[in-house]
């Protein structure tokens, strides 16, 4: 419980510390105009109650990732707690808040819009077809999982088929219609289902007769019944709990609906702590309702999933009725990532192409592809859609990092320090992943061997920087305008 509690504490501790600190590094300005205004078409630019642009970002990216990516890092043992309190606060809260504001000072701009005013031409051609490859993965492997839980949950007659159907028809509407006529209407009751499954497990957790197994003392080293080493296969399995690339697509979404660049910090920053709360939460709940990492791992073996486990946990512990509604939660988190991720693969590939999207006519030029796309990429199996989906996720984040560190190399020295070190670190983790994954999707080398080249490659990247970073200020006035 110690370590938990703990855990608990850096997170909320963070947000308040070291959130205060990148924002002020950022220099946020309550007077700057708000493309929500400046640009407003009431389709993508519309001004928003904070408290709702709040929730459809914290929507946005909750998705699965910080629950069933928790529930199977706890089984690499204490090290998760540490990368989900440190990793949030250091590492995912500063991709999220400074992508988000960059975002809003380029008008709005997607992702590779942002990482190509920093990177270059090239790196903003690559990240426009990346990105939105990912998000086309994203969308897919949000249909079939919650359409899966939700045939579950109801009679048999409404089959995991007909779930696929509807919430593909739902993902369709959420992207073509103004936000604010669907998302930001259904968001708030989503919210509601999922912040409940999350205070009522975190009740339990706190309140009730369960201890959490999990000590610092128990050392860093992997428990993992596979064997599976901690670096770097914990720091992708745990990703949306922790960092993920994935938000950086959805932060601009949420730049076209702020009212107030102050509004920053609560909003990109503070979603990504409450995402970690989520993520430690459910990562506790796993191993205390299991407890111990080795009958959480007998558990997995014996036919169960990530799903089963949350289905046991949320009627075991919340009841009938308090189940139901965290069974809820856990669908609409999915659901509500899906939808925006195809929402923001239009915006980021219209934005690509400088294709104005005020019009109806023109959201279906570019959205028809996308969802034709989806549903081709559906058809893959999905534990291939999940392992490749984990790694171009954080490598997204890798080059998100990187250009917020060119960012903010153009304000003085040493202040791109909070980005330049996650972005070492996660460079490493990808480029380790890579190499030891066993094949097809990786190299199989060794571990100790990929993790030398790693941080060889990552290193490289710093030197390069060191040596060619924009002079301090160069530039600045066109990312602040």
């Amino acid at each position: 419980m110690t370590a938990f509690l703990i855990s608990l504490a850096v997170l909320i501790g963070g947000y308040i510390i070291y959130g205060g600190a990148v924002d002020r590094i950022m220099g946020t300005d309550r007077n700057r105009k708000m493309p929500a205004y400046t640009k407003r078409d009431d389709v993508d630019y519309r001004p928003m109650k904070p408290w709702r642009v709040f929730l459809i970002q914290f929507l946005n990216i909750a998705g699965l990732g910080p629950i069933f990516g928790a529930i199977m890092g706890i089984m690499f043992g204490p090290a998760a707690f540490l990368w989900i309190a440190l990793g949030t606060i250091f590492a995912g809260a500063v991709h999220d808040f400074c992508s988000g504001v960059i975002s809003i000072r380029m008008d709005g701009a997607s992702l590779p819009e942002i990482v190509g005013s920093q990177l270059g031409n090239g790196v903003r051609r690559l990240m426009g077809v990346f990105s939105v490859l990912l998000l086309i993965l994203v969308a897919a492997v949000f249909v079939l999982t919650p359409a899966g839980l939700l045939a579950a949950m109801t009679p048999d007659a409404l089959t995991t088929g007909f779930w696929i159907v509807a919430i593909f028809a739902y993902y369709i509407l959420a992207t073509l219609l103004p936000i604010d006529k669907l998302i930001g209407n259904l968001y708030p009751l989503f919210g509601g289902a999922l912040l409940f499954m999350a205070i009522g497990i975190l009740g339990v957790l706190l309140f009730g007769d369960v201890s959490i197994p999990v000590s610092f003392n128990d050392g860093f080293e992997s428990h993992s019944a596979s064997g599976s080493p901690v670096m770097p296969m914990m720091f992708v399995s745990i990703a949306c709990g922790a960092i993920s690339g994935f938000h950086a697509t959805q932060s601009p979404m949420m730049a076209r609906c702020l009212t107030n660049e102050k509004l920053a910090r609560p909003i990109f920053y503070g979603a990504m702590v409450a995402e970690g709360i989520v993520a430690l939460i459910w990562a506790a709940a796993a191993v205390a309702f299991t407890g111990g990492y080795e009958q959480l791992a007998e558990y997995m073996a014996s036919g169960n999933t990530a799903g089963s486990l949350v289905h046991d946990i949320s009627f075991g512990w919340l009841g009938t009725f308090g189940g139901i509604l965290a069974v809820l939660g856990v669908v609409a988190a999915p659901i509500t990532t899906g939808d925006t991720a195809l929402r923001s693969a239009r915006l980021t590939l219209a934005d690509f192409l400088r294709f104005n999207q005020s019009a109806l006519w023109r959201r279906l030029v570019v959205a028809v592809p996308l969802f034709a796309l989806t549903a081709a990429v559906m058809m893959i199996d999905f534990q291939i859609l999940w392992r490749y989906f984990a790694w171009c996720n954080q490598t997204l984040a890798v080059f998100t990092l990187w250009a917020v560190t060119v960012y903010l190399s153009r304000y003085g020295k040493y202040l791109y320090a909070i980005s330049l070190v996650p972005a070492m670190f996660m460079t490493a983790v990808c480029t380790s992943y890579l190499l030891c994954a066993p094949q097809p999707e990786g190299f199989g080398l060794d571990v100790k061997l990929a993790g030398t080249i790693a941080a060889g490659v990552s290193s490289v990247l710093c030197v390069l920087f060191s040596v060619f970073k924009p002079d301090s200020l160069n530039g600045l006035q066109t990312t602040r305008s």
